[in-house]
């Protein structure tokens, strides 16, 4: 993927990383549309970043998806790159009942929604000549946060489920990216924004630009903070990277 020139929708990003990812891309020259929930949070974003396009959507609703991605497909007929950044996270307790319904909320937002949303757009995108699906997992996907055991296992699903879709898209003009988060300092979860183990909003987007800018053809966008979670079982470690997560991460 090129770091412009690009029409890009990003659902889920009213605030965090993908907000941060949004903004930093239409700096960079490319056409952003947002999507959230929020219109009132989508109209600030509209004026206080004069271009970037704004699009109501709940991703975990089939219909909303549906849509909205009639109307951003009718409104930038260019797109070519879809960034599915909703995510939630929640603190379960596993060791007694009652997480059920809070880890379904977390699946139906982090794993269905990007299933839905890449359904309702792949059509579309297999016409550009060149097409991106930026998906995003995280440092969790192999790691586990004890404390976050859907949002641990909707990743891993979502690093699975792009080596997939990518396998499948090989002959096709669609390739898939998958960004893989760190911890970063945002509000994703109480006191993240204040952990001494998130990485600065800022300087992960930063790297980030700097890794599509200067590795276009890159299958992941890994940060170096995100290779110690990355590469635990690889180097062998695996057990230090769990213990030193769950010792220095927000609970």
């Amino acid at each position: 993927m090129n770091i412009n020139g690009h029409t890009i929708f990003i659902p889920g990003a009213t605030s965090g990383i993908g907000l941060a990812l949004a903004i930093a891309l239409h700096e960079k020259g490319n056409t952003v549309i947002v999507g959230g929930r929020r219109t009132g949070l989508l109209e600030q974003i509209a004026s206080e970043h004069p271009g970037i396009g704004i699009v109501r959507i709940d991703t975990t609703d089939p219909d909303e998806i549906a849509t909205a991605a009639k109307t951003v497909i009718e409104q930038w007929p260019q797109l070519d790159v879809l960034v599915p950044m909703a995510g939630i996270m929640h603190v379960e307790d596993w060791t007694r009942g009652g997480f059920a319904t809070g880890a379904e909320q977390v699946v139906e937002t982090n794993l269905l929604g990007p299933i839905r949303l890449i359904d309702a757009f792949i059509d579309h995108l297999r016409t550009r000549p060149s097409a991106t699906i930026m998906t995003v997992s995280s440092g969790l996907a192999f790691a586990p946060l004890k404390v976050t055991p859907t949002y641990n296992a909707t990743k891993a699903a979502i690093h699975l489920l792009s080596e997939s879709i990518r396998l499948q898209l090989a002959d096709t003009s669609v390739s898939v990216v998958e960004l893989e988060p760190p911890s970063v300092a945002t509000d994703i979860l109480p006191g993240q924004r204040e952990s001494a183990f998130a990485m600065p909003l800022d300087a992960f987007i930063t790297e980030v630009l700097e890794i599509i800018e200067t590795q276009p053809s890159a299958r992941e966008i890994q940060v170096e903070n995100v290779k110690f979670l990355r590469y635990g079982e690889v180097r062998g470690d695996y057990d230090h990277v769990v213990a030193v997560l769950n010792e220095s991460a927000p609970h």
